[in-house]
């Protein structure tokens, strides 16, 4: 009887260079939670949007070398669990929530567990959903808004002494309303119909440059309020569909 030859199973590799950028990015996730852990606030806040920057990256620098893979696209949608779900939350509630006891914790799990689900759902419905929108707030930008307050926090301590004491319960809030946002099916613009290869009018690039300016002058207190207005702006597009068509039927002539 011939022996039976031992299988042997083909070696796959995977692309380096769109998956140091995810793995850089998944570094400053984690770095952003030992921050917390060592009461480093605004480096954790830091290092969320380092990560923002980077998970940004890897995506594009796999389709422009050509160089997607299934590996990296799995690869990726962890790392954003780390950097956008665990890490945001976790510098929360060490930052102020800690102080609500049950209710912080609560907060900072729902914060955790819609960032889990909002991933899970972008996964799942990648081939089916219309690419102009995404389905509740992205994570990157959840994750933006509750960094961005800790960082303003720590960048104008003076000027915002006065209302020091309403900065937990604003914690609070944005970390709640971060994580049933990006859960919910309010649709926020997804950019991808900017396409930066196509040619644009002179102004656009005087306007572009012009806000890149304005958020280099403040970063915190700019990125802060760019971010503020993109969760925002998903409710005020849901109203305003939710307001136009009963503008309409009651344009309508009566019969």
């Amino acid at each position: 009887m011939q022996a039976k030859r031992p299988i042997n199973f083909r070696r796959q590799g995977i692309y380096l260079l769109p998956n140091l950028f995810t793995l850089a990015a998944l570094f400053a996730g984690f770095y952003a939670i030992v921050q917390a852990m060592n009461k480093n606030f605004d480096q954790a806040a830091v290092a969320i949007f380092i990560a923002m920057v980077l998970d940004g990256l890897d995506g594009r620098v796999a389709r422009l070398t050509h160089t997607q893979s299934e590996f990296g696209a799995q690869f990726d949608s962890l790392s954003d669990m780390v950097s956008f779900g665990v890490a945001p939350a976790l510098v929360a509630y060490e930052w102020m929530l800690r102080d609500f006891g049950k209710l912080g914790w609560i907060t900072a799990f729902i914060y955790c567990a819609g960032a889990a689900m909002r991933l899970a759902r972008f996964n799942a419905n990648i081939e089916v959903v219309d690419k102009r929108w995404f389905q509740g707030l992205p994570s990157p930008a959840a994750a933006a808004m509750v960094a961005g307050l800790v960082w303003i926090s720590h960048e104008y301590a003076e000027e915002l002494t006065p209302i020091s004491g309403a900065l937990p319960y604003l914690a609070l809030i944005f970390t709640l309303f971060a994580g049933l946002t990006m859960v919910s099916n309010v649709r926020f613009w997804s950019f991808k119909e900017l396409h930066m290869r196509k040619t644009v009018p002179f102004f656009a690039l005087l306007i572009t440059t012009l806000i890149l300016l304005v958020i280099v002058a403040k970063p915190p207190l700019m990125l802060f309020c760019v971010f503020i207005g993109y969760g925002i702006s998903g409710y005020v597009y849901w109203l305003y569909r939710w307001i136009k068509p009963q503008k309409a039927d009651s344009a309508l002539p009566d019969a």
